[in-house]
C-alpha cells in the first residue's frame, strides 16, 4: 500500500487500483477487462468488482453532501440484506448511491478502506459470482 501525503486521507495507508487488481487476479479464474471505459474484474463471465467513477448525475444527487473523492469501486453482493450489512460495517468506506438502489452492489471509497477490508470484500464478491466448482475450497 502507498502512503497518502495529503490531509485528505489523514496520512494513512491507501490501497491503489493496482493493488485491487492484484487481489482480484489472485482469485481463481479471474480476468481483467474494461467496462464502460473502466477497469473491471470478472469470473465465469460475471463482473464482481469494477472501477466506478461518478457521473455528472451522480454528483448532482449528492446535493450539498460531500462527494466521495478518489478511486471508487463497485462491488457485487448476494442480496440487499448483505449490502446493508456491509455498508453498516464501515460506512466511511462502504456506501450506496441512488443509482444502485435495489441493485445487489455497493461502492467502496479506496482511500477509506483497509487492505484487509478490501480483500474480504473482493473475496465475498467473487464468491457471489464464481461457479460452485471454484467456491467449494473457500466455503469449507
Amino acid at each position: 500500500m502507498s502512503k497518502c501525503s495529503t490531509d485528505f486521507c489523514g496520512g494513512v495507508d491507501v490501497v491503489s487500483i493496482d493493488e485491487v487488481a492484484a487481489i482480484a487476479l489472485a482469485l481463481d479464474e479471474v480476468t481483467e477487462g474494461v467496462r464502460y471505459g473502466n477497469r473491471s474484474w470478472m469470473v465465469n463471465g460475471k463482473t464482481f468488482v469494477w472501477e466506478r467513477p461518478f457521473t455528472k448525475a451522480d454528483v448532482k444527487r449528492f446535493g450539498d453532501a460531500p462527494v466521495p473523492e478518489g478511486v471508487i469501486l463497485g462491488v457485487s453482493v448476494e442480496d440487499q440484506i448483505d449490502k446493508q450489512a456491509v455498508i453498516a460495517s464501515n460506512p466511511k468506506a462502504f456506501f450506496n448511491i441512488t443509482h444502485l438502489d435495489g441493485y445487489n452492489a455497493y461502492l467502496i471509497q479506496l482511500n477509506k478502506v483497509t487492505n484487509k477490508q478490501l480483500t474480504e470484500a473482493l473475496l465475498d464478491a467473487w464468491l457471489v459470482c464464481a461457479p460452485a466448482r471454484l467456491t467449494e475450497k473457500y466455503l469449507k
